[in-house]
């Protein structure tokens, strides 16, 4: 893919942690986002979209440095919360703006495998 996302393979990915991973999510849609045409009626969407993808990591950086249990478990799941919402606009933009664009497919994929990760961060931390 042209925007540099493929540059972490997939066999690559198991050497990032959740934090650098998301970070490289976060990174990719902001430099995908800046590099296309981008029509007034879509500002909303890609501001939402900006602001929801790069909370991932965020959130994660956040709670990694929490001072309890409490903490961390809060801000993983502002983390898991924003993937879900980043999920929601990527999949608006493919159906509005970008249609059968292999990027936006390809984040949403990635998204979704964040927001998988983080849950059974969660699940584990609560020893459920």
């Amino acid at each position: 893919m042209e925007d540099g996302f493929s540059v972490v393979a997939e066999e690559q990915k198991a050497v990032y942690n959740i934090k650098h991973r998301a970070y490289i999510f976060s990174k990719n849609v902001v430099l995908y986002i800046g590099s296309i045409k981008l029509d007034r009626i879509y500002f909303s969407i890609f501001d939402q979209l900006i602001r929801s993808a790069t909370s991932i990591g965020a959130n994660l950086v956040e709670g990694a440095a929490g001072v309890s249990k409490k903490d961390f478990l809060n801000f993983y799941s502002y983390a898991l919360k924003s993937a879900n919402e980043t999920k929601y606009w990527l999949c608006l933009l493919r159906d509005t703006v970008k249609q059968n664009d292999e990027n936006v497919k390809s984040y949403i994929k990635e998204a979704d495998e964040l927001s998988k990760i983080i849950g059974s961060i969660i699940v584990s931390a609560k020893g459920i």
